[in-house]
């Protein structure tokens, strides 16, 4: 069973920029599409990005396209998100996920809080 651990997290100001981490425990890590997703208390749970096995097809949500970056080490076994230019409304926890397909995740971090102050 993979486990997944995210880090990076935390308090910055708008316009700034936050790099996470997710750490796999898998040596099949390579084989997992990964994504990264998001919630606010409340709220539905809001897709981020996703990367695909070899890290050559990436995805992203509407809100964050052209200013958070997803990518992968399979060496590592880590997946990356890289937040530049965050505003308030990015505050949420963020998660990552594991799974066979895009809309098929099947193992979920524990997730990491990233506060947005204006």
């Amino acid at each position: 069973q993979v486990q997944l651990v995210e880090s990076g997290g935390g308090l910055v100001q708008a316009g700034g920029s936050l790099r996470l981490s997710c750490a796999a425990s898998a040596r099949t890590f390579s084989r997992f599409v990964m994504g990264w997703f998001r919630q606010v208390p409340g709220k539905e749970r809001e897709f981020v990005a996703a990367i695909r096995y070899s890290g050559g097809s990436t995805y992203y949500g509407n809100s964050v396209k052209g200013r958070f970056t997803i990518s992968r080490d399979n060496a590592k076994n880590t997946v990356y998100l890289q937040m530049n230019s965050l505003k308030p409304e990015d505050t949420a926890v963020y998660y990552c996920a594991a799974g066979s397909g895009l809309a098929s995740y099947d193992v979920w971090g524990q997730g990491t809080q990233v506060t947005v102050s204006s």
